[in-house]
């Protein structure tokens, strides 16, 4: 085989060529197999591999999945010298490091230099790498600025440097890290030799920033497609979040899957409601101590569990191929993020679902993050922002507008693997709307942003429209009909139509491409599509809301239920309400529980009057289920770890003790009538509890026979109103009658 390649770049002159014509005649298959047992290349795998071993620095895009390490690893296997690999996770680099020493015969031919090594574990390091056993030397940019480290590169021969996670570089990539911008000036110093680029997301803008950091503008680049068909995109309300992820986890059993939060609070939160939900599930972020970090790590990859809940210091490097599903409880902070961490769902080409939550609530949390950081960093983050607002609102395919913003044109109009594409939103026609943006943008001469534009166009005066007079051009309140948003629609489906193009150096000012100015010469009927209004929730936390409150119960079934009751408490010889209240029953009529465990979980129900009284009601509803074929709601409502939980066992537990009420409510700062109802609902879920102790030495004695003889033989519902206009308001106080009710229902109901 014949290699395209460069002599200037070979290292030593003839020994590089003379190589490079041995190489080229050992199919490069065969090395492949001999290392690694692959019996061919994957994509741009060969045609990279060829370029590195001709001595051409080399900047590779490939998605997740692609087999990007190969690229550097066979290589690194075949060359004289050492291969520096730049990584940044200790974590990664472990792996790697692993991985490859389990190909080979030799320990020494891969090692990793980074501050978990002690100074025998460095010298080892060392003395393998001079010896020539060592083909690849893992090691964090921090380690590689340390003079001691500079110092000793400088005696080793070395093939080439690959830098893994190259958008690190850049400060429009979505993990930007300082140190990565350090690296050539320390290449230029230990020595120079060819350069391999590698990342899994890069935007035109940070590729051009990448290549000009690094010094490799003349680089070859191998830009394999961004296109996962594999992978399915939704997003969804956030609303009831955490009920909504345990519906999916059960309907998917058995299935590995990452659920990504922003915080770490939220990510111990979630794994804790997973786990009291029955879900095999572990946390996973910087906070914890590195022991049970990586043994929680290691359990998800060993499949011991089958959810890892994460921060984003999750994943990077982790090859799980059968990740089939990937959750964002919180949205990104960019769409390259996002890109990155679904592209860990699906590696081996199989199932792999992508769900994310969206709030604009979220966005606007995200922005006050930022506040208080340089502005230009600010500037950066809001942008990236903004495109993930974009994306989440948008109704056009999610394919489509992942790959645009990835500078890739994603011809299918309909990819049958986003919810967009399975349930597309309304069109409308668009010529006007079209012709009116483009005007604008040529009136502010190509020079401001979407927000600026979107303002101009609905008439709105801001500080910044106002210093550029932008109110006075003719184009400003002609969109006014319509609200920013809609213009910002407008905006979003017009770039990934190619009508208009966002500068590249100039991060978000909004250009006419060549396609936009024919349609200014020659203006053509076009459709837009409805963009996405999501509703809004209040939910801030993990705490289970019960699914088909506010839901309008089946009448028929809560008549029946009723009727059921009054034959059940007459048999027993009871008020009705003691059976079950009301909310029971009209809860039951929304979710039709059909076991005892399905039953407990209803309002007011528990386990106690599941199992004291359920058999007949259970067994109705199973029958009416049937009768109707009515298909029943598979998201019962979830057991909770909030802070409910705990007051519930405290308030119990205080009782038992014979703890006056009031010292309770003070130890968890509430006041009477709160602690009152957190009693009431205890006991109305079926638990007994004792509070004859304390109504004893707090209500007189008549009183307590009065009110305990209105509900055992008078009362027809559980209503206080009732009872106080039974007894009279001006003998009995309300919170008299609610404490004699609670005794009265454990000691008769429970």
């Amino acid at each position: 085989m014949i290699f395209l390649f460069d002599l200037n770049k070979g290292q030593d002159g003839v020994n590089t060529m003379q190589k490079v014509r041995i190489e080229s005649e050992i199919s490069l298959q065969k090395r492949l197999s001999e290392h690694f047992g692959f019996s061919s290349f994957k994509g741009n795998q060969e045609v990279v591999i060829r370029n590195v071993l001709a001595g051409n620095d080399t900047f590779v895009l490939m998605p997740t999945g692609g087999g990007k390490s190969l690229c550097y690893q066979l290589p690194a296997l075949i060359s004289e010298g050492t291969a520096i690999i730049i990584s940044p996770l200790i974590a990664l680099m472990k792996n790697q490091v692993d991985a490859m020493r389990s190909f080979s015969m030799e320990d020494g031919i891969a090692h990793f230099l980074n501050s978990s090594l002690n100074k025998t574990q460095i010298q080892r390091v060392k003395t393998d790498m001079l010896s020539g056993k060592t083909k690849m030397l893992y090691v964090a940019p921090e380690s590689l600025t340390k003079e001691e480290n500079i110092e000793f590169l400088k005696q080793v021969k070395i093939s080439f440097y690959a830098i893994d996670e190259a958008h690190c570089i850049s400060e429009w990539g979505h993990d930007f890290r300082p140190e990565y911008r350090r690296i050539r000036p320390i290449i230029n110093e230990i020595g120079t030799a060819p350069i391999i680029a590698l990342t899994a997301t890069a935007t035109p803008k940070v590729q051009s920033d990448i290549q000009k950091n690094l010094g490799m503008l003349d680089a070859n680049v191998f830009k394999s497609s961004f296109n996962r068909p594999n992978l399915y995109y939704e997003v969804r309300p956030k609303v009831n979040t955490s009920r909504e992820i345990i519906k999916f986890i059960k309907n998917n059993p058995g299935k590995s899957g990452i659920i990504y939060c922003l915080s770490r609070k939220k990510v111990e939160e979630v794994a804790e409601i997973l786990q009291v939900n029955d879900i095999k599930a572990l946390p996973y972020h910087a906070g914890m101590d590195s022991a049970t970090r990586s043994g929680n790590q290691d359990k998800f990859l060993m499949e011991d569990v089958d959810v890892i809940v994460a921060t984003i210091a999750f994943g990077m490097g982790i090859d799980k191929p059968d990740v089939r599903f990937v959750i964002h409880y919180d949205i990104p902070k960019s769409l390259e993020g996002y890109y990155q961490e679904t592209g860990r769902a699906g590696r081996d080409g199989g199932e792999g679902q992508c769900i994310t939550f969206y709030s604009y609530k979220d966005i606007q949390k995200l922005e006050k993050f930022m506040q208080g950081k340089p502005v230009a960093e600010q500037e950066i983050g809001k942008q990236l922002l903004l495109e993930t607002v974009s994306y989440a609102e948008s109704s056009v395919c999610r394919r489509k507008m992942l790959l645009h913003y990835f500078g890739e044109v994603y011809h299918e109009e309909n990819c049958s693997a986003c919810d967009n594409c399975l349930h597309p939103k309304t069109q409308f026609e668009g010529k006007e709307y079209l012709q009116l943006l483009l005007e604008t943008v040529v009136a502010v001469k190509e020079k401001f942003k979407a927000d600026h534009v979107a303002n101009i166009l609905c008439g709105h005066i801001t500080t910044i429209i106002k210093s550029y007079k932008h109110n006075k051009l003719e184009v400003f309140g002609e969109g006014s009909e319509k609200d920013t948003r809609f213009w910002n629609a407008i905006i979003r489906q017009s770039l990934v139509a190619k009508y208009i193009d966002k500068d590249i150096d100039n991060y978000g000012l909004l250009m006419i491409t060549e396609k936009g100015r024919e349609f200014i010469d020659n203006p053509h009927e076009i459709m837009f599509t409805q963009d996405h209004e999501y509703e809004e929730s209040d939910e801030d936390d993990v705490s289970m809301n019960q699914e088909g409150k506010g839901s309008s119960c089946d009448e028929e079934l809560f008549a029946m239920l009723k009727n059921l009751r009054k034959k059940v408490a007459k048999k027993k010889n009871l008020p009705p309400f003691v059976v079950f209240q009301d909310p029971s029953l009209e809860d039951m009529a929304i979710q039709y529980p059909i076991t005892l465990d399905e039953l407990q979980n209803i309002t007011g129900v528990g386990a106690g009057k599941a199992k004291r009284y359920g058999k007949e009601f259970i067994e109705l509803i199973d029958a009416y289920v049937e009768d109707k074929e009515i298909i029943r709601p598979q998201d019962m409502v979830v057991k909770s770890v909030a802070n409910k939980s705990l007051l519930k066992v405290f308030i119990i537990q205080s009782i038992d003790r014979k703890m006056d009420l009031e010292d309770i409510a003070n130890a968890k700062n509430l006041d009477m009538a709160e602690l009152i109802s957190e009693i009431e609902a205890i006991v109305n879920s079926g638990t007994k509890l004792n509070i004859g102790y304390y109504i004893q030495n707090t209500i007189e004695e008549d009183k307590v026979d009065e009110i305990f003889d209105y509900f055992k033989e008078e009362a027809k519902t559980e209503s206080i109103e009732e009872a106080m206009d039974y007894l009279g308001e001006e003998d009995f106080t309300e919170e008299e009658i609610r404490l004699i009710r609670i005794q009265f229902i454990s000691e008769i109901g429970n």
